[in-house]
């Protein structure tokens, strides 16, 4: 069998709190794997659901507090174990030497792995994120630190622009027109981003939140809908969890 789809047992290692609801789970073994792959983790007697990889030396999960698995994950202390199976899926490709990121709400965690990598090679970063509220933005000190520059946008106004992302993502466009932009969050930002983007002629990478069940493209829970597949160019059925979960539109 692919290891891939064997569960390995980790250690928390430490973890770090983003906000009110979200923690950052660091492992203690690495995993090698792309920017955007996921992990399907599982705890025993409580289940298991994908989780974007924020960071792939030592393994690293961002994790939303919405349901019984990931409240449990959230519940972790050091020392206690959590498995995980993956890499899975298709992740993101860096193409040129200058990057925009955008990042919608939780779709922040999986582009601090992109930015780190960016970054070690000497590429520039410029990263746009948003959210509801201020309190609801996370990774903004990982970005900073990586010597990113950093553009905010919430929806009342408490941090950055009020508006949607895509405000400060023209910004960016107009500032600096990039080889490329790397987007994360919820399918209507990520169509949005895509929009902006093919105005500008900017090739865009979008990677899609779904409903994964399996992981591996057998239960077809998370395949996209005709409609944004017919947007996108894409051929339809596409599956999120092993056609994805970044998507590389045509045209």
């Amino acid at each position: 069998m692919n290891r891939k789809g064997l569960f390995k047992a980790y250690q928390v290692q430490a973890a770090r709190q983003e906000n009110a609801r979200t923690r950052t789970l660091i492992l203690d073994a690495p995993l090698p794997s792309e920017p955007g792959q996921f992990v399907m983790a599982w705890l025993p007697d409580v289940g298991e659901k994908p989780f974007s990889i924020s960071g792939n030396d030592p393994l690293t999960l961002t994790v939303c507090d919405v349901g019984p698995v990931s409240r449990a994950l959230c519940a972790l202390q050091p020392g206690e174990r959590v498995w995980a199976r993956g890499p899975l899926g298709k992740g993101f490709v860096l193409t040129g030497t200058s990057h925009i990121l955008v990042g919608g709400g939780y779709g922040s965690a999986p582009l601090t792995f992109l930015a780190k990598q960016a970054r070690e090679l000497g590429q520039e970063v410029t990263v746009c994120l948003g959210a509801k509220t201020k309190a609801d933005l996370i990774m903004v000190e990982q970005f900073e630190d990586l010597g990113c520059q950093v553009l905010l946008a919430t929806e009342d106004g408490s941090a950055g622009e009020q508006g949607l992302v895509s405000l400060p993502l023209l910004r960016a466009i107009e500032q600096n027109m990039a080889a490329g932009v790397y987007a994360c969050g919820p399918t209507g930002m990520l169509l949005a981003v895509w929009q902006l983007c093919r105005r500008f002629q900017i090739p865009t990478q979008l990677s899609f939140e779904a409903l994964i069940r399996c992981g591996i493209g057998l239960c077809g829970s998370c395949e996209l809908s005709e409609e944004t597949c017919q947007l996108l160019g894409i051929s339809s059925g596409f599956l999120v969890c092993h056609d994805g979960p970044v998507v590389i539109p045509e045209g």
